[in-house]
């Protein structure tokens, strides 16, 4: 496309692919199934069964002249041919590049918890220059909010004005983070550091229309020192995980999940940042290689500092990382259990939903050029609980493959399956689910454009997954090379069965600016990229929050210029109306979404607001508020990651 913007930022090292394999790519798919005119008119391809939304006010994704299986998926839920009731009940915000957070008229907006607020009333106090020892930061909220669930305490209208509060800190800023930056890395930095990454479990309450952290005996902080254990196929006594001390800690978590017995699920991506080495005869293996592990790492350098991280001192502990992590927010005894038969990817998320009684859990392994994958319980999962074993460890992890017709399958990825042998060189399931990359690379899986959120449509099962964007894989499902702006993919699993082993898919949208690349599906009321957080709310709206690198904000070499800030949309999957519900401030990534149970209070997390960006500058120890001062707009603080209460003033449903 000649109008897409010349240069793709390469600063992100998720959009550099370690996939060597020669699976075929989504695109290629794709380019098979519909010519590249169709992609650019569109209405060919819905009557080819290939589904784009529109744009705002336009009705159906794909209107008349529908076939296929794949035009059920659009049509479910229309009931009896009347129009559908209209999801989407405000008026769409503008794009900003304001440093400040915008939603609709009508709704308001508080801040709370932002990074070194104390877990419970008494705690250590946050120090607005960056102050705070590690053992403070370690009794404090995290850094960099992602991922949450909010769990209520109580039925009925208790529910919803009391509950638990849990969110993943996915990394640090440590520039930020150390009064003096990070030019020095020390032991006590490395701590501090440590303390700051996690999952913060804290109790929040509405009082007199306020939010506000309570105290409470369930309150804690897990963090990248705190002692974990592990479940299923690969057991703590495997060679594999012994290092030099007992298995702590978890880093790097992104999205989140949680499970229909009341767990949270916090979930490991970049973890191979962490760790390098500075020995020069240390190599990586193949299966190194194959998670992007390097001597440098991702810049971190906690291996100049602590040996854990050090890959040729200690180089089992590595393979503690990349796993879904199950807590129990009612049990602050309960130790973090890393539920290795999903297997260890970098994993975005982890969204459990539920089928004839088995346990579904889908993920995306967040790199360009990885998979889709889904884990199926064995059994229905009450019986399971009921025999004291956890459904999470009992089950098989397929990855997707996308077929040129419009249909999918999911591969087992299970030893003694196909390729997955002895003979082959695969020990046993253990081994299969330490090298899970290299076993869908085996089976054949399709290779994607960055895999991220994926969100589950309680109205009909159908299942979405943004990708966030590639450098682009000759596509036409977002055929653009390169692809910076992204695009949602949707499939209906076999007769509505989650647990089913063939599907249906087609494109939700294909995200980006109509002034650079008329394929995109947006116009000024809705117009996006990348697009990372996803999730839908009781009543079938599908929230988009997204993740434009701060390489690209609101450059025009880039492409970027007419989005903005980072922002979330609201989306109705049945007519691909998709309205832009918020905007946030310089420098962020709108993530993290939560819902109390009478949809009148939405959580949503601001992350990384005031860090490094090519149009805003970069932040020094000297100068922390270069990029942005959100949210306390102290002249002597700086900015901080933080949760953002929204209410409508009239007390109704949130997007209603």
């Amino acid at each position: 496309m000649s109008g897409l913007p010349p240069v793709f930022p390469a600063i992100d090292p998720d959009d550099v692919s370690s996939n060597g394999s020669a699976n075929r790519t989504f695109g290629e798919v794709v380019e098979k199934r519909m010519s590249r005119r169709v992609a650019l008119k569109g209405g060919p391809a819905a009557a080819a069964g290939f589904l784009v939304a529109a744009p705002a006010g336009t009705g159906p994704a794909a209107a008349a002249g529908q076939s296929g299986q794949s035009a059920t998926a659009a049509a479910r839920g229309g009931g009896g041919g009347r129009p559908p009731r209209a999801l989407l009940g405000f008026r769409a915000v503008p794009t900003s590049t304001a440093d400040t957070f915008t939603v609709p008229e009508g709704y308001e907006t508080q801040v709370i918890i932002p990074w070194g607020t104390p877990i419970r009333p008494g705690g250590p106090r946050w120090r607005k220059d960056a102050g705070n020892s590690a053992d403070e930061q370690a009794q404090q909220v995290g850094m960099n909010h992602d991922g949450m669930h909010f769990f209520p305490l109580g039925s009925g209208r208790q529910g919803s004005r009391r509950g638990m509060l849990v969110l993943n800190h996915e990394y640090v800023d440590q520039e930020l983070l150390f009064p003096d930056g990070s030019a020095t890395m020390t032991p006590e930095k490395v701590r501090k550091a440590l303390a700051a990454h996690g999952v913060s479990v804290v109790e929040i309450e509405e009082r007199d229309g306020e939010w506000r952290v309570v105290d409470s005996r369930r309150a804690r902080r897990i963090t990248g020192s705190t002692p974990v254990s592990f479940s299923g196929p690969v057991k703590a006594s495997h060679p594999s995980l012994q290092a030099a001390d007992e298995p702590r800690g978890t880093l790097n978590n992104c999205s989140n999940g949680w499970t229909p017995w009341g767990t949270y699920l916090a979930c490991e991506e970049n973890w191979n940042n962490y760790f390098g080495t500075q020995d020069p005869s240390w190599q990586p293996t193949a299966s190194q290689l194959r998670y992007g592990v390097s001597k440098s790492g991702g810049g971190f350098r906690w291996h100049l500092a602590d040996p854990r991280f050090d890959l040729a001192a200690n180089p089992n502990e590595i393979n503690r990382f990349g796993w879904i992590v199950e807590i129990d927010p009612m049990n602050p005894n309960a130790k973090p259990v890393k539920r290795t038969a999903l297997g260890r990817v970098k994993h975005e998320g982890c969204t459990v939903t539920e089928s004839r009684g088995r346990v579904v859990a889908y993920t995306g392994d967040d790199q360009d050029g990885d998979y889709i994958y889904k884990f199926v319980g064995q059994g229905h999962w009450r019986a399971q609980r009921a025999l004291g074993r956890s459904p999470l460890d009992h089950g098989t992890l397929y990855v997707a493959r996308f077929e040129d017709d419009g249909t999918g399958s999911w591969l087992p990825l299970a030893h003694g399956t196909g390729p997955l042998t002895t003979a082959n060189g695969w020990a046993d399931q253990a081994d299969v689910l330490l090298r899970t990359r290299e076993a869908a690379d085996a089976v054949g899986a399709t290779k994607m454009d960055r895999p991220e959120w994926i969100a589950v449509n309680p109205e009909n099962q159908d299942v979405y997954c943004t990708l966030t964007n590639g450098s682009g894989w000759n596509s036409a499902v977002s055929p653009r090379k390169p692809n910076p702006y992204g695009h949602i993919v949707r499939w209906t699993e076999k007769n509505g069965d989650n647990t089913a082993t063939t599907f249906d898919w087609d494109i939700f949208v294909l995200a980006g600016d109509p002034a650079y690349d008329a394929q995109a599906g947006t116009d000024e009321s809705n117009v996006f990229g990348s697009p990372d957080g996803l999730g839908f709310d009781g009543d079938g709206r599908l929230w988009i929050m997204t993740d434009v690198s701060n390489s690209s904000q609101n450059l025009a070499s880039k492409g970027y210029d007419n989005i903005g800030n980072n922002q979330m949309l609201a989306a109705d999957p049945r007519t691909g109306e998709i309205r832009r519900f918020l905007t946030g401030p310089r420098g962020c990534e709108i993530t993290g979404l939560a819902f109390t149970p009478d949809q009148r209070t939405l959580f949503v997390n601001v992350q990384h607001p005031g860090e490094a960006t090519t149009a805003w500058g970069t932040p020094t120890p000297e100068n922390p508020r270069a990029v942005s001062n959100w949210p306390d707009f102290d002249p002597e603080g700086r900015p901080r990651s933080a949760t953002v209460v929204i209410r409508r003033t009239d007390g109704g449903v949130i997007g209603a």
